[in-house]
C-alpha cells in the first residue's frame, strides 16, 4: 500500500484506468488459485482506496468475463455477475476480479466516489505475452505455430479445440476505455466486446494462425488438457445504445 501510495501522491492522478493484474493463460490459473485471488485482491484495495484516499475524480477497472457464474444463460450480460460461482478453472481470479464491482459500489455509496469498471472479451494485440507457459491462447498458438513451422512439425493445440471465445484488439479496447474514462457515468460494469455473431471457436483461431502464418504441417489436439469454460458467450447490447 505505501508504494501505492508513494505513486498516487508523485502523479497526483485526476482519472486512473486501472488494469494492474496477475493475469495468466487457463494453466495458469488453475497452478496458482491462491496467488492468484491474493495478489489480485491486494492489487485492487491498493488501487482503489488509493484512488479515494487521493480524491480521484473517476476510476475505471477492469474486469474478465471468467468472472460470470459458470452456469448461466446466454447471451451473459452486466446483471449477472454475481449470479453463481465462477468456472473451477480459474475461481481465484474470477471472485478477486468481482469484487471490484464490490468495492465500486461501496465507495460510491460510502464516500460517492465515482468508480466502475469494463467487462473485456479476451483481448490480443502487440506486445502480448507470449510464453509458453503463462500466456492467453492467441499469442501462445502464435509462438507454438512459429515453433512448429520451424521444426516442421504438427501444431498441438491443447484441449479439443471445440470452446467458443469472443476476442477484442488491443487498440480497440484502449478507444473503448477512453470513451468510459470520458463518457460513460454509471458505477454498474460495462461489456466491451464484439458481438455474439462474431464468437469463433480455437480450432478456428489455431486455423487462422497456421494460415496467416502458411504453416503446412496438420494440427493436432491434445484432448488429455483441459478446455476451461466451453464457452463465455457476452452481450455487447449495452455498449451498443
Amino acid at each position: 500500500m505505501e508504494e501505492a501510495r508513494a505513486a498516487f501522491a508523485k502523479h497526483q492522478p485526476t482519472h486512473v484506468i486501472h488494469l494492474a493484474a496477475m493475469v495468466g493463460g487457463l494453466f495458469r490459473n488453475m497452478k496458482y488459485e491462491a496467488d492468484f485471488l491474493r495478489e489480485n485482491l491486494l492489487i485492487n484495495d491498493c488501487v482503489l482506496h488509493c484512488s479515494y484516499e487521493f480524491g480521484v475524480q473517476k476510476c475505471v477497472s477492469c474486469l474478465s468475463t471468467c468472472i460470470f457464474p459458470d452456469r448461466t444463460t446466454y447471451p451473459i450480460d452486466e446483471t449477472m455477475i454475481h449470479n453463481g460461482p465462477p468456472h473451477s478453472s480459474n475461481f481465484g481470479y474470477a471472485y478477486a476480479k468481482r469484487l471490484i464491482d464490490i468495492q465500486n459500489r461501496a465507495y460510491h455509496e460510502q464516500y460517492g466516489c465515482h468508480f466502475t469498471s469494463v467487462i473485456p472479451t479476451n483481448i490480443f494485440g502487440s506486445f502480448d505475452n507470449y510464453n509458453l507457459e503463462d500466456s492467453h491462447v492467441i499469442p501462445g498458438l502464435i509462438h507454438k505455430c512459429y515453433l512448429a513451422k520451424q521444426a516442421k512439425a504438427e501444431l498441438t493445440v491443447l484441449g479439443s479445440g471445440k470452446p467458443l471465445r469472443q476476442f477484442i484488439y488491443s487498440l480497440d479496447l484502449a478507444k473503448l476505455l477512453l470513451w468510459v474514462l470520458r463518457e460513460y457515468d454509471e458505477i454498474e460494469p460495462i461489456i466491451l466486446s464484439v458481438g455474439e455473431e462474431d464468437e469463433v471457436s480455437i480450432k478456428q483461431v489455431a486455423e487462422m494462425i497456421a494460415e496467416a502464418m502458411d504453416l503446412k504441417t496438420p494440427l493436432a489436439f491434445d484432448t488429455t488438457k483441459s478446455d476451461g469454460q466451453f464457452k463465455k458467450t457476452a452481450s455487447n447490447a449495452k455498449l451498443k445504445r
